[in-house]
């Protein structure tokens, strides 16, 4: 059952770090700045629910869709009509076999010690979401990151256009200027904490390119390096077109995290060689 992911404490802190900064952010210190009763504070009411709730969507989506499982019974596609280069892929879809699930494993795809399975594309096993971050989910864990930044960054915003506009000669407590500087700096710390993962997965996601291929490729970028070469990750084809494979190939849905039905079945890239 999909709905047991939810008995995880990490899932459970989320949900309620979600609502204490939307509840305090609006009916706090948004109320306390313009008024919600005023046109500007009905305003920034709208855009920031509207924000909050596509990150809560995007969470959901994360929580809820299996990132990708091997199909059963799949073995590598090693036919080429090129006869000299049928041994190399044969020797390479021999290193693709799992030996703790004991079958064989696409490319890109990698075995998962928490969730006991290879993962299609996977990137990385996300406690907070208590579940993997691979090809069917990676989309929405993306636009998680994006959502969840501009929300925060919007509510580090409203806490200190609060603060700062604050007639504190009147208001001076210690109490109350205690939680105006805790609460400003904790909403930075988040800010700036989802503000370097989005930095991250941006650099991933135009390089086409999981966490798990980026620390790989490290290595393959010093071999090559060592010998005079140089290293281009496999699966790089160019920014717009590595947007388009895991966004969408309309615009328009990027933004949707539920939008996926460009997703292919993920046992099959194309690679830098099929656009030579």
């Amino acid at each position: 059952m999909k709905w047991r992911r939810f008995i995880s404490l990490p899932i459970i802190a989320v949900l309620m770090l979600m609502n204490i900064v939307f509840y305090g952010t609006v009916f706090i210190f948004l109320d306390d700045w313009v008024g919600l009763q005023s046109s500007a504070g009905f305003t920034n009411v709208v855009i920031f629910t509207l924000f909050a709730s596509l990150t809560l969507f995007s969470f959901l989506v994360c929580v809820f869709t299996d990132p990708g499982c091997v199909p059963s019974g799949y073995f590598p596609d090693i036919e080429t009509n090129d006869g000299s280069d049928q041994e190399s892929r044969q020797s390479e879809a021999l290193t693709k076999h799992c030996d703790k699930c004991s079958a064989y494993k696409p490319p890109r795809a990698h075995h998962c010690r928490v969730c006991r399975r290879c993962v299609l594309k996977m990137d990385h096993h996300c406690t907070w979401i208590n579940n993997c971050v691979g090809h069917r989910n990676y989309k929405a864990f993306f636009l998680l990151v994006v959502y969840g930044t501009i929300s925060s960054l919007y509510s580090a915003v409203v806490i200190v256009g609060c603060g700062v506009q604050k007639d504190w000669e009147t208001d001076e407590t210690f109490r109350l200027k205690t939680f105006y500087i805790t609460s400003a700096v904790a909403i930075s710390l988040l800010t700036l904490t989802l503000g370097t993962l989005l930095g991250w997965h941006i650099y991933l996601l135009t390089h086409n390119m999981t966490t798990i291929e980026y620390y790989e490729g490290t290595r393959a970028v010093w071999l090559a390096k060592k010998s005079g070469q140089v290293y281009k990750h496999p699966y790089d084809v160019g920014v717009y077109r590595n947007l388009t494979m895991i966004l969408g190939p309309h615009m328009l849905k990027w933004l949707w995290p539920f939008a996926s039905s460009h997703l292919k079945e993920g046992t099959s890239f194309p690679s830098v060689r099929d656009i030579l």
